[in-house]
């Protein structure tokens, strides 16, 4: 009787470690970049939606060092600090902050941001010359929007200077699509094509702040912002 008592013993077992395997491999299907957290709806990496993004939505950790972070703020701040900040945008998108634009930097900056056009721009892409400096206060934030085809190309690539903050893309046809993207100080992001046109982004002020169920306490945040010329056929 042993072997039978084994023989049908041994399926149960048999199931139990194929759901195991089954499991880990579904895991392993559904890794995705430690900075990135999708809605329940976009968390299937067989997600046609879910690929886009992955594809033009990227952040490169620790892209500056203590140093080249400390070298940016030292030229920005004695501009910077003799502007104030202020709640009411143009265009209603951004609440507290403050902002310049940057053509002339000194060469140590001037290689950190030439590191920056090097790795987000094709060779065949022109860089606007003006840098993009945008100054949240601690309490600021900004409110969801897509950047005007008509001032910028298909790309923008941010530093994150002085401390974490939480950037959500939200599908602009579909708002219960979205997406959460840590960015951690230091770090450079990339958004273009479908990231750029089809989602909004926003960067969340500090009581929704929150990254796979953890807080993420924004302090003040400096980005210091590069893009590409706008497609002139596009403003056609």
């Amino acid at each position: 009787m042993l072997p039978f008592a084994v023989k049908h013993s041994y399926k149960p077992f048999k199931r139990f470690f194929s759901q195991i395997l089954s499991e880990k491999q579904g895991d392993a299907l559904k890794s995705y970049p430690p900075y990135i957290h999708f809605c329940d709806k976009l968390d299937d990496n067989s997600n046609s939606i879910t690929q886009e993004i992955l594809k033009s939505m990227k952040v490169y950790e620790n892209f500056l060092s203590v140093n080249e972070e400390a070298s940016l703020l030292q030229e920005l701040e004695p501009y910077m600090k003799r502007l104030r900040y202020e709640y009411d945008h143009w265009d209603n998108a951004i609440h507290g902050y403050r902002e310049t634009e940057r053509l002339k930097w000194n060469d140590e900056n001037t290689k950190i941001l030439d590191r920056v056009r090097h790795l987000a721009f094709p060779s065949d892409t022109s860089p606007l010359k003006f840098v993009h400096i945008l100054d949240l206060a601690e309490n600021g934030y900004i409110k969801p929007h897509i950047d005007a085809i008509r001032f910028c190309g298909n790309t923008i690539a941010g530093l994150s200077l002085l401390t974490d903050s939480i950037m959500r893309l939200v599908n602009d046809n579909n708002k219960e699509l979205y997406v959460d993207i840590l960015l951690k100080r230091r770090s450079l992001y990339v958004m273009k094509d479908e990231a750029r046109f089809k989602y909004t982004h926003e960067i969340l002020d500090n009581p929704n702040s929150f990254f796979k169920g953890e807080k993420v306490c924004k302090t003040r945040r400096i980005s210091v912002i590069c893009r590409n010329e706008p497609n002139k056929e596009t403003n056609l």
